[in-house]
């Protein structure tokens, strides 16, 4: 699988997507550079050289925060990560958005399962399981202020709150998986390369508990 997603990686590339999330890809094979995509024209940047490094500048955020969720608008600028093979690019990008290459080509291939979220609130058990109880009001007003892509989450919400209940407090495309290019931060307008969310993050779960413990 690994090597799929490395080959899927390359073919993506070709095609010019070369962003995701808020990291841009630049140069070719042999020659790949990585930055955050609002220094792409910058100089005197730090240089990394090796794939793991993707880890260590997503741990924390500008103010040196924890960043719990690597696909939240707040990866940290002044980098560059320098690498020769699509493998370490890879690797690399799985340090920045962990399982984001996976979920993309399960989805193109037609493989990625996606879970309403009452589904996954009816897994949920002791202290959690009281989330069952939010409304489908509550949730909607909830993921529409923890998800949103500016200052929440930068993921393509694939799931609705239930089968024919859909998310309502969002722009549609945040539920678009093949968006269009904007033009920022790369060259060019091709579409950056999407991070999908197929099932609720245990984050907003526990966001969901501390909704419905208000209410009480």
């Amino acid at each position: 699988m690994s090597r799929n997603i490395t080959q899927a990686l390359a073919a993506w590339l070709a095609a010019g997507e070369t962003r995701i999330g808020e990291v841009v890809i630049l140069g070719q094979p042999g020659q790949y550079e990585m930055r955050h995509h609002l220094d792409i024209d910058l100089d005197n940047l730090a240089l990394y050289t090796e794939p793991a490094a993707a880890r260590e500048i997503a741990l924390y955020d500008e103010r040196g925060d924890y960043r719990p969720l690597k696909t939240a608008p707040t990866l940290r600028r002044g980098w560059r990560l320098a690498l020769s093979t699509i493998e370490q690019l890879h690797e690399a990008l799985d340090g920045f958005y962990p399982a984001m290459l996976a979920a993309r080509l399960a989805w193109q291939q037609g493989r990625l399962a996606v879970t309403p979220l009452r589904d996954t609130l009816g897994r949920q058990s002791g202290m959690y399981a009281i989330t069952r109880k939010i409304t489908d009001t509550q949730a909607d007003a909830l993921i529409g202020d923890f998800c949103r892509s500016d200052c929440g989450c930068l993921k393509t919400i694939l799931w609705p709150i239930a089968p024919g209940v859909s998310i309502t407090s969002l722009a549609p495309e945040k539920f678009d998986p093949q968006p269009a290019g904007d033009g920022e931060g790369s060259r060019g307008d091709r579409p950056p390369i999407p991070l999908l969310c197929a099932e609720a993050c245990n984050l907003l779960v526990a966001k969901a508990r501390e909704t419905v413990n208000k209410k009480l």
